[in-house]
């Protein structure tokens, strides 16, 4: 039998735990394997043991942990390693030891939530204290060329000490000394950097240390309200939101300092060029006000970690992280997906994912479906009786949530979102040759007149009908479409300060005149 091995490791080699190791107590679960406290036979010393099953679980993460743990532990505020074991099990399965220092403060995540529970809130010198000391692991990490990628508060762990410690390294990340960028996007989603997410979209995007950064300015906001924001949306849907929102920041900014403010700001920097280093961190005001406190702070997160022991801890909630490799899933598996309008709320969403739900849909007649902010049409190629007065009625002001996706609903919240911030909307119609594209600018057009209430009819069908006018001039007929447009348009709706539409202007752009020579005769 050839020996069981991960790609740069032979797993065969670890000593077998049995002869050291006895588990004592079950902790709880990882995101990869559950986690014991365990004791050393030899000499009595406590310790925790993440163990592992190398045939199912990614061996990237196993070997990425074992090897950043072996060379970087060697930090106050990294935890210890203590060694990687193997135990062969023909019965149930051949299992890998991760033996690891024992934080038995638990995570700050449950420190907060034990606050929260009791009706109050962390106050900002120990959130300074544990932020500047999970920055100063992340300047130890960062000045050896690695990247945590996964900084939030359920992977920064106490000791009963008043020690803080970085944990879970299954999806760091090692640079190399001529690339100092990465562009595989991995992480627990509430968490992570714009940046990090438009590697997924964008081939050619690329990140650095300072993602960290902005995962622990999340981890801020956490300590102070409990959650990351968008904590409420599933996952895949906040991976949509986090690019296109504003920066977040605690949800009552004005009971807390200006100087935890300006720090979250600072972290929460959406351009990643721009934003600060964590070297640069450990320098700002929120962060400096507690130097020469550390044994006073310390004294006082040992207390607060023993109170919420001995209240017995609160509710654990894992937030589950995400990795972008395709998977090969099942039919079988795809086939029993349940009805959704909107396919980022799937736990599997891949091309055969999507395919199948927008075949599905589109047997029932049902033609448009959500993909986050983004909404899917389907050509229909029929009426379908979808764009009455009464379906124009159903959208207005009304929830997302309270209607079946539909066109309208993206032209209402284009109009509710201009109104609501005072902010000029865009709205992109994309699509092939067929799909819908000239019919759906009309809809929305049509959709907005009724929303802006226009104050005579006569300006209503001006608006309507100048796609029509310009579209005589540009359009032509295809094999596959009768009315393919040959150029892109731009809309330009214009509204007053109450919502009341009051004009719209048209360009057109990228005509292809080659292609628009006569009229068939």
């Amino acid at each position: 039998m050839l020996p069981l091995t991960g790609k740069t490791i032979i797993f065969d080699n670890f000593p077998d735990p049995s002869d050291t190791w006895e588990i004592t107590e079950t902790i709880g679960k990882g995101t990869y394997g559950k986690v014991f406290k365990v004791l050393n036979k030899k000499n009595g010393q406590k310790a925790a043991v993440k163990i592992l099953d190398p045939i199912h679980d990614i061996d990237e993460e196993i070997e990425a942990e074992y090897n950043i743990l072996k060379a970087l532990s060697d930090h106050p505020n990294v935890v210890r390693f203590y060694g990687m074991y193997f135990k062969k099990d023909k019965i149930n399965g051949d299992k890998l030891w991760l033996v690891l220092e024992l934080c038995n403060g638990g995570s700050v995540t449950d420190l907060v939530k034990g606050f929260l529970k009791r009706g109050k809130r962390m106050n900002e010198p120990i959130i300074a204290y544990i932020l500047r000391e999970a920055l100063m692991g992340l300047q130890h990490l960062h000045n050896n060329k690695t990247i945590h990628r996964d900084v939030k508060g359920n992977n920064i762990l106490l000791t009963t000490e008043g020690g803080v410690k970085l944990v879970d390294f299954g999806v760091s990340a090692q640079l190399t000394g001529t690339w100092h960028r990465r562009n595989t996007s991995v992480g627990t989603p509430f968490w992570m950097a714009p940046e990090v997410i438009a590697c997924e979209q964008q081939l050619d995007t690329t990140y650095d240390a300072r993602c960290d950064t902005w995962s622990l300015g999340i981890t801020a906001i956490e300590l102070g309200d409990g959650d990351p924001p968008l904590a409420d949306l599933h996952p895949m849907r906040a991976l949509f939101k986090i690019p296109r929102n504003p920066p977040p920041r605690l949800r009552q900014p004005e009971i807390w300092s200006a100087e935890f403010n300006d720090f979250i700001s600072k972290c929460l920097t959406k351009d990643y060029e721009k934003r600060p280093t964590v070297s640069d961190l450990l320098q700002h005001k929120f962060i400096t006000q507690i130097e020469g406190k550390d044994v006073m702070l310390q004294k006082q997160l040992m207390e607060f970690i023993d109170n919420y022991q001995c209240m017995g801890g609160a509710e654990k909630a894992r937030h589950e992280r995400i990795h972008t490799k395709k998977s090969n899933f099942s039919r079988p598996l795809i086939s029993n997906l349940k009805d959704v309008d909107d396919l980022a709320t799937l736990e599997v969403l891949d091309e055969n994912t999507v395919s199948e739900q927008l075949e599905k849909y589109y047997s029932r007649d049902q033609i448009y479906i959500y993909v986050g902010d983004i909404l899917i049409a389907l050509n229909p190629f029929q009426s379908l009786g979808l764009y009455s007065t009464e379906h124009s009625k159903l959208y207005i002001g009304a929830k997302r949530t309270a209607n079946p996706p539909h066109i309208f609903a993206v032209a209402d919240l284009g109009y509710q979102s201009m109104v609501t911030y005072n902010s000029d909307q865009c709205i992109v119609i994309s699509g092939e040759s067929g799909a819908g594209k000239t019919e759906s600018a009309h809809l929305l057009v049509q959709q907005l007149t009724v929303l802006g209430k226009a104050n005579n009819i006569t300006l209503q069908e001006k608006i309507l009908q100048v796609n029509n006018l310009v579209e005589a001039f540009g359009n032509a007929c295809t094999i596959i479409n009768k009315n393919s447009s040959r150029f892109g348009k731009y809309l330009e709706m214009k509204f007053s300060s109450s919502g009341a539409v009051v004009g719209a202007q048209i360009y057109e752009y990228l005509l292809e005149k080659s292609r628009v020579i006569h009229q068939a005769l």
